[in-house]
């Protein structure tokens, strides 16, 4: 099957193919890809209904189960939402629907989009198109997925310290996060809110700008979206990247990355290099103190946000309950999942009385020399490199009892997060039969720039065509 969008527009523009009859091969598709456990909810409808016109009319995709789209269940990969039907439509979803596409279903994530490998899902495990016996990654592991197994040209995920590009990475897809404010977090619900993107998974950085056209833009019923308008991102692909300074952080390419995976990379950018970029090496030495800011602030924001899954407004409801206390604690023992739950206590514990400013205060602080310190690096180069990932997609259950392995594997994409820039994933070769992704890097709301050079990346090489074995 064509996976791209733009081949997929041009199917239904020449005739050559129906949005019902791509409705209908992504449903079959998803139902047959059943054992990746990339869908949590599926739209079984009889979809006769004829697309409104825009520029994505008749292109099915998938949603991350965080996005509210109103009269579908919404529950975040976790059971205490069990039931829960949203009652309002999303930004993004809005636009989407608003621009022709058709949404086929909800798809897999870490419970609240907490996770860095698709295992923390109260809904059931998701595993990688690849090798089955690897993870997908997280938190948006089934979106990721849905677009590797050819289910789907695009989906919509998550990025609040890598959820976007970490997955897109250890399945082979381009995944694509833009600034902070760039896209509507209205509808999306909340897991940190100051680190929070909508973010897009797909096969290409051409297919990323063209879904990005349609849903960044400014929404006055989110007071963190950027009064910015959405540009011509495709039309910005064009031209050649001769003179462009590419950076290359030490701190991105030390002992912690795995040496296939650095071979990979290292190949991207001499690639990069032979299309007329000058590599520059640099120093961020902020960035290692990045997983400890994030996962306080994180985590701070996540005890602030889940506070309000209770057991009285919506959701699972203990039955055991006796009295109102214990209906909030029976509640949330029973509707979280050990990872929320850690996340919780630890993000509370940061934010009590006489640890606020020793914990919290203090990550604060180090995010702002965090973002200074990419501001500073961004007067020297024009965009940055890096592997995404220490290296590829890991087994199944290897690091689910080791937290602190696992969120290693987030080195490299949490300081973005932190700066508020855009960043995106893009395959760049394999180590052994598993993708591997290079991380570009740009400054804030220089998307443009960003796509342009992973688009030309794409251009001279072939790795984001790659598909796994059975993929039609």
């Amino acid at each position: 099957m064509e996976r791209s969008v733009r081949a997929l527009l041009a199917q239904l523009q020449s005739g050559d193919t129906s949005s019902e009859a791509l409705f209908s091969s992504a449903i079959r598709k998803a139902k047959d890809a059943g054992h990746l456990g990339s869908f949590v909810w599926l739209d079984d409808a009889d979809n006769t209904r004829e697309p409104v016109e825009g520029p994505l009319k008749g292109i099915p995709y998938a949603v991350k189960d965080i996005f509210c789209e109103r009269g579908r269940p919404t529950r975040c990969g976790s059971r205490i939402l069990e039931g829960f039907v949203a009652p309002y439509e999303s930004t993004v979803t809005d636009r989407l629907k608003a621009a022709g596409a058709v949404s086929i279903g909800r798809t897999n994530m870490d419970e609240f989009g907490m996770g860095s490998s698709g295992e923390n899902s109260g809904l059931g495990p998701m595993c990688n198109p690849w090798d089955t016996s690897r993870v997908p990654g997280g938190s948006s592991g089934g979106s990721a997925a849905a677009v590797a197994a050819g289910i789907v040209p695009f989906s919509i995920g998550t990025d609040t310290g890598g959820s976007v590009r970490q997955p897109a990475a250890f399945c082979g897809v381009t995944g694509f996060k833009p600034s902070y404010g760039r896209a509507s977090r209205f509808g999306m619900v909340s897991f940190a809110s100051s680190l929070d993107c909508a973010g897009i998974l797909a096969q290409s950085a051409e297919d990323c700008a063209t879904v990005l056209a349609v849903i960044a833009g400014p929404d006055s019923r989110d007071s963190t979206c950027a009064s910015r308008p959405a540009e011509d991102y495709t039309a910005a692909l064009t031209g050649d990247i001769k003179g462009l300074k590419v950076g290359l952080p030490a701190s991105y390419w030390g002992d912690g990355i795995e040496e296939l995976t650095r071979e990979a990379c290292q190949a991207a950018v001499s690639e990069l290099e032979a299309l007329g970029a000058e590599i520059v090496p640099i120093d961020l030495a902020t960035s290692q103190l990045a997983i400890a800011c994030y996962y306080v602030i994180a985590s701070a924001e996540a005890s602030s946000n889940l506070s309000r899954y209770d057991g009285v407004r919506y959701g699972h409801r203990s039955a055991s309950a006796r009295r109102l206390t214990d209906l909030y604690q029976n509640t949330r023992t029973e509707g979280f999942g050990a990872e929320v739950k850690r996340r919780i206590l630890t993000g509370t514990y940061a934010l009590s009385t006489g640890y606020y400013d020793e914990y919290y205060g203090k990550a604060q602080r180090v995010r702002r020399l965090i973002a200074d310190d990419f501001t500073r690096v961004f007067t020297e180069v024009d965009i940055l490199a890096a592997p995404v990932t220490p290296g590829p997609a890991f087994a199944i259950g290897e690091k689910a009892d080791d937290p602190i392995a696992m969120y290693q594997a987030d080195m490299n994409t949490v300081a973005v997060n932190l700066a508020g820039l855009p960043a995106m994933s893009v395959p760049c070769g394999f180590a052994g039969d598993l993708p591997v992704g290079l991380q570009l890097i740009a400054p804030a709301f220089a998307e443009c720039r960003l796509l342009k050079v992973a688009h030309q990346y794409q251009q001279a090489t072939d790795w984001h065509r790659r598909q796994p074995t059975g993929v039609a």
